[in-house]
């Protein structure tokens, strides 16, 4: 059976193959001709573009669906500025829900207030009026449980990280976390996985690297996974490249659908959390230089494991010494099985943001794609952000070295980590170019390229983030008439509002 031909005309097309292109012919998934208008051969249907630009769509290559729905239509705790002002919002969430009802939100971040003063767990559970409540800190690495939760699981206690006035780290907020999180039934959870992806389309993105983290207080992780890759696989929603995040376990992410094994399976934890592992000890924890979860053994077991079943590894180290860990692991494995093989089956390494030049040469070497956040570098970098309080002033302002890392050959993805930061493409683009540093900042088409073509180079799909025939049809239809990308040097621009959003040759998108 023949595929309907589409011929997207009169706007203007990003493509490196015809500059002055103004027209794309689209035939199933595949892209089968671009150029000017006039030229356009038949095709079964018309759609007008309108003079806007056309341009390879997003990926967006780290993303937690599950929390980035339930922080758009439930409870989020960003933007706020203060202890009291987190309680009123759990309060006047809490007003509307049934007795029976649990709160698990995410998104605070005392870095941002004024009195950086933490609302107690008491507090937390009388503005939830009573109810089981946990809530998560916008790293995800550290959360505030109430009194009823901490009664309810006195097996936390045994945990690293537990601290009996609610306040929980490492593996006892893992643990807590999970757990209420067990009793959102699985309706409920993918409800909220298709909100998010209906979301990410209306921002461009026709693809999202999702990062499942399977906990054992949550026996429905699986379920939620799977339910999540089917959701990808439907034709009105952008695709999903799923990685289960669990230790060793290729066999089983192979099992359940999943694109890699790994992902946010973390070396360590987060510089807000004081648990991302460092080379040198935290500026205002100078006893401390953070937490290690897994050793270099372990990272060459997972890989040889990832390689036996023909799936990429990934792992997240936001820390130099995490970093390394991952790196002595690769070089562990390398004997055993070849560079060439380690070369070829895009590894990554998730965030990547404290790096020196013998870091970034041995990640080169190996040929490892760094999975990034540039909005980390907006939200938290500079001389007087969060990673200045942290690390200080120097060690700031080298993290997140975009440039740096893309000039000596290691390949870029653009990620959010939503909920952390916000599903915002353009956003990441800007943070890109408008770094706190400028010797670490992109070009606007380095960055854009970071964002498109690197997301999906990443997943090992070479043949989509450019317009040009032959190549998958994942492209954005942007109100822009100039024919160019924004320049974006200034964060506080407007993000371009998106018409259209084709995602494999279909309408997953439409700006009514």
């Amino acid at each position: 059976m023949s595929l309907q031909k589409t011929l997207w005309r009169g706007g203007r097309v990003l493509s490196p193959t015809s500059p002055h292109a103004t027209a794309l012919l689209t035939e199933g998934d595949r892209i089968t001709w671009v150029g000017e208008g006039d030229d356009a051969p038949a095709a079964d249907r018309t759609v007008d573009l309108a003079g806007a630009l056309t341009t390879p769509a997003f990926v967006d290559s780290h993303v937690h669906l599950g929390g980035t729905g339930a922080s758009l239509t439930g409870l989020h705790l960003a933007g706020l500025g203060s202890a009291a002002e987190l309680l009123d919002r759990v309060a006047a969430h809490a007003l509307d829900l049934p007795s029976g009802a649990i709160v698990l939100a995410h998104g605070w971040d005392e870095t941002t207030w004024g009195d950086p003063s933490l609302p107690l767990s008491a507090e937390v559970e009388k503005a939830a009026a009573g109810r089981l409540v946990y809530l998560s800190r916008t790293c995800g690495h550290t959360g505030i449980a109430g009194p009823r939760l901490l009664a309810e699981r006195p097996d936390l206690a045994a945990l690293d990280g537990f601290d009996a006035s609610g306040l929980l780290t490492r593996g006892a907020h893992r643990s807590a976390r999970a757990g209420v999180a067990a009793a959102v039934p699985i309706s409920q959870r993918l409800d909220a996985v298709r909100a998010a992806l209906e979301h990410a389309a209306s921002l461009g993105i026709a693809a999202v690297a999702e990062h499942t983290i399977p906990v054992a207080d949550d026996p429905a992780t699986e379920d939620e996974f799977t339910g999540l890759i089917a959701l990808g696989a439907r034709p009105d929603l952008p695709a999903v490249y799923g990685w289960w995040g669990e230790l060793g376990a290729a066999e089983r992410a192979r099992d359940l659908g999943a694109h890699g094994c790994g992902g946010d399976l973390s070396i360590d934890g987060s510089l807000g959390a004081h648990t991302a592992f460092l080379s040198e000890p935290y500026r205002d924890r100078p006893a401390e230089t953070g937490a290690r979860y897994f050793t270099a053994e372990q990272v060459r077991e997972h890989l040889s494991a990832c390689h036996r079943t023909g799936l990429p590894a990934a792992f997240h180290a936001i820390g130099d010494a995490a970093i390394q860990v991952v790196l002595d692991g690769l070089d562990l494995v390398e004997p055993l099985l070849g560079l060439d093989a380690i070369r070829h089956a895009r590894h990554r390494i998730e965030h990547a943001e404290l790096l020196n030049p013998a870091l970034t040469a041995r990640m080169v070497h190996h040929g490892v794609h760094a999975s990034v956040q540039p909005s980390f570098d907006a939200a938290w970098g500079g001389s007087g952000g969060m990673y200045a309080a942290r690390l200080g002033i120097d060690r700031a302002l080298a993290a997140n070295p975009l440039s740096r890392m893309a000039g000596v050959g290691v390949p870029l993805a653009f990620g959010s980590d939503s909920p952390v930061t916000p599903l915002d493409p353009w956003g990441g683009v800007a943070a890109a170019v408008g770094h706190h540093n400028p010797s670490l900042s992109l070009t606007p088409t380095a960055a854009f390229s970071a964002a498109t073509r690197g997301g999906w180079r990443a997943l090992g799909v070479d043949d989509s983030g450019a317009l040009a025939p032959g190549m998958r049809a994942d492209f954005t239809v942007w109100e822009l008439t100039d024919g160019r990308i924004p320049e974006l040097s200034d964060l506080h621009t407007p993000a371009p509002m998106c018409s259209m959003t084709i995602a494999g040759g279909h309408l997953v998108y439409q700006r009514s």
